[in-house]
């Protein structure tokens, strides 16, 4: 079995002898007793599986918590000097930052501070940290609003978008005549992208993957005898098209759902009790499904608070902890509606990539339901939170149905195996933004490599 393909059995759970220590921090003798049973023959095959991933994901997990509460409280105090303990409590209390044990010891997630400017007004006003464009929820790019209310009016809206994507391996891992396998995200062939030029990849013998791919990729395999940039520069025309989810109840009720895209997908998308009982009890007495997709984005865009993540490898039922924690990002919340869709069963598919805006590039997932006879509609709900957040209605119930066209598909399947497949563990086991990157002997962790991606053209069309 191909190592990224055991993620299904992480659902089985750790032994509590070995769940104690992980909870306590003590990760060496998590490991260790892990190494115990995985030695031990008679450990079933699923269990096993199931360790294996826990291994590295306890591995993985204390790169992501760095600081202690007092080392955290400095980094506050270099922007707010007057800033307190106990005002740092009150954060935590509220469960406002982000934290695990490490050998008993609390320590904070690495991007708590950035989580507080983006989401606590006050605290970032305190700090004297403005953010613009997509980063802020107060202010919305007026290029956001033209494009929606031209999206309603003309029922369309369509830009060409030219982009460049590089990734390199950082130099203190680099090997001279090391062989490598690197893959970087490219725009995948679906309704709203068309016309998808690759312009120029570097090195120029990548292979391209189909354009159908569910994660589409451009992929080298090479021995490196000096460390370098790989890249590829891409074009596509980007047509959102406007949904309107004001759709008749009887046209629904005399029309049959399909049973596509309904299912379980573990260990994330997961029909839990807790899942179970809480998709019942928000659509109690309703029937319509688009109603009940409605209801489900509700609930999260009105009753949810945005946080950065720890990456998705060490996290272990992204949509159950999404619906107990009231916290996530935007691929946290779109698993959380989907699984809540699929559950009473409206299909639901994950989509992802990139923001493509003018003045900026960055990572987003977001998510789409299907209602009969009317099709696929989008559903953001991230972006509909952000929403709410600065009191725009009118933009929050635009996420339910339809999308901007500000946007590059890479990846149109959650957990998803690439056309050429990697060796070993990815960065990123279930989605694909900014790439993947292996050798021989190991795959390495986004912390091992540089990337980015910048907007070369932006033509409204």
């Amino acid at each position: 079995m191909k190592i990224n393909n055991t993620f299904e059995y992480l659902s089985i759970g750790l032994p509590e002898d070995i769940q104690r220590r992980k909870i306590y921090g003590d990760f060496e003798g998590a490991l260790r007793l892990i190494d115990l049973r995985l030695e031990n023959q008679g450990t079933s095959y699923p269990l096993r599986q199931c360790l294996t991933v826990q291994k590295e994901i306890i591995r993985r997990l204390p790169n992501d918590y760095p600081y202690t509460k007092e080392e955290a409280l400095e980094i506050i105090k270099t922007k707010v000097p007057d800033f307190t303990m106990d005002e740092f409590d009150v954060l935590i209390d509220t469960n406002q930052v982000n934290w695990i044990y490490i050998c008993g010891k609390m320590h904070i997630f690495a991007g708590f501070f950035s989580t507080l400017c983006k989401t606590n007004h006050d605290f970032a006003k305190r700090a004297g940290i403005s953010l613009s464009g997509s980063e802020s929820d107060l202010t919305e790019p007026k290029h956001s609003s033209n494009m929606r209310s031209k999206l309603k009016t003309d029922g369309s809206f369509s830009n060409r978008i030219r982009m460049k994507a590089w990734i390199k391996l950082k130099d203190e891992h680099f090997k001279p005549g090391m062989n490598v396998k690197v893959h970087l995200p490219i725009p995948a062939d679906c309704d709203e992208q068309s016309d998808i030029v690759i312009e120029e990849i570097y090195p120029a013998n990548g292979h391209i993957a189909p354009s159908d791919a569910p994660q589409r990729t451009v992929c080298w395999q090479e021995t490196m005898k000096e460390n370098h940039i790989f890249s590829v520069e891409y074009s596509y025309t980007y047509t959102a098209s406007f949904h309107d989810t004001k759709v008749e109840a009887d046209v629904i009720a005399a029309s049959a759902q399909p049973d596509f895209d309904i299912e379980e997908k573990q260990p994330h998308i997961a029909f839990t009790p807790y899942i179970k009982a809480l998709a019942e009890s928000l659509t109690e007495g309703v029937t319509n499904p688009m109603e009940k997709a409605r209801i489900f984005y509700d609930f999260i865009t009105l009753n949810m608070r945005y946080t950065f993540m720890p990456q998705y490898f060490v996290l272990e039922s992204i949509a159950e902890m999404c619906a107990r924690n009231y916290t996530g990002d935007c691929g946290v919340f779109a698993l959380l509606f989907i699984t809540l869709c699929r559950c009473v069963g409206i299909p639901a598919r994950w989509q992802s990539g990139l923001v493509a805006e003018p003045d900026f590039v960055g990572a987003h997932d977001w998510a789409r339901f299907y209602v009969a006879p009317y099709g696929w509609f989008f559903a953001d709900p991230s972006y509909g939170l952000s929403a709410a957040r600065s009191g725009n209605e009118e933009r929050r119930m635009f996420y339910f149905g339809n999308i901007d066209s500000f946007r590059m598909i890479a990846n149109n399947e959650f957990q998803a195996p690439f056309t050429i497949d990697k060796d070993h563990w990815r960065a990123d086991p279930y989605d694909n933004q900014y790439g993947e990157f292996e050798s021989d002997e190991r795959g390495f962790d986004s912390c091992d490599l540089s990337y980015d991606c910048e907007m070369i053209k932006y033509e409204v069309l």
